[in-house]
């Protein structure tokens, strides 16, 4: 029997209009309703997951929260922290330094300032729209070498940071999760931080074996809790590297293909 469900949000869980399905609703009721556990795991921040949670009425002491891609776990009643990774200042340097060379813009996610960049553009604008947050320009070589930062993102136009993919050095994916959760967003996390650790570290914390998990994704931040679930799911409009990892493939998130899975393998 599954024990816990844990979502990835856009393009997953939401529509592309950014609402959750009524169907997709009573299913995750219905799951909870027998004793299964249902986690958000999102790259987006927790101010951005806040509006999610209330409206499934995840909010207890008995809930939690995968934010920043599994960098930041945390019970989302009492705020108690299982599990955290992240980077410093002095990884905002270095990344800040590559974007430069590789031509493409950035910003990051500072623990005291929220969404930070050194020059607004269209994409750090599409990230505090799509979480309700504020952004604040700041000169990245004023950062504090020691300041703890969450995420650092690589960010422009699909075409550009491909190109810009390809001219990066090698050993950044030994430094660092690296994942690219859209088109035009690249990630750079703790080597740690990932929804993979992140779901076992809750899932040992709740005292549940991975092949008690359901994973579901549609994108590479995804990969590593899909390969880490004993039920990896991939949507029907995943990456199609993310379907090949996948133990099954389900329907798109417009054809509700959480509430197909749920009923497949948890109520049926």
């Amino acid at each position: 029997m599954y024990k816990l469900i844990a979502l990835d949000m856009d393009g997953t869980l939401l529509k592309e209009d950014k609402t959750i399905s009524n169907r997709t609703k009573e299913t995750l009721d219905k799951a909870r309703e027998k004793g299964v556990k249902v986690v958000l795991a999102s790259g987006r921040p927790i101010e951005g997951l806040a509006k999610y949670l209330e409206e499934l009425d995840l909010v207890s002491e008995d809930d939690y929260v995968l934010s920043y891609n599994g960098a930041l776990v945390q019970n989302v009643g009492n705020k108690e922290i299982v599990a955290t990774n992240g980077l410093t200042g002095k990884d905002l340097e270095l990344l800040y330094n590559i974007s430069k060379e590789v031509g493409v813009n950035i910003h990051a996610f500072s623990k005291s300032e929220g969404l930070i960049t050194p020059k607004n553009n269209k994409y750090t604008e599409l990230e505090a729209t799509i979480n309700g947050i504020k952004i604040k320009e700041k000169d990245f070589d004023l950062v504090g070498a020691d300041e703890e930062i969450v995420k650092i993102m690589m960010i422009d136009e699909p075409e550009v940071l491909e190109g810009a993919i390809e001219k990066l050095p090698k050993d950044l994916y030994e430094k660092y999760t690296v994942v690219r959760s859209a088109p035009y967003f690249l990630e750079f996390l703790n080597v740690d931080g990932n929804k993979g650790e992140g779901l076992k570290a809750l899932s040992e914390h709740l005292g549940i074996s991975e092949k008690e998990v359901i994973a579901m994704g549609d994108a590479g931040n995804d990969r590593h809790m899909i390969e880490y679930a004993g039920l990896g799911v991939a949507m029907g409009n995943a990456f199609p590297e993310i379907k090949e990892i996948a133990n099954y493939v389900t329907m798109t998130n417009e054809e509700d293909g959480v509430a197909h899975v749920i009923e497949k393998f948890v109520l049926s």
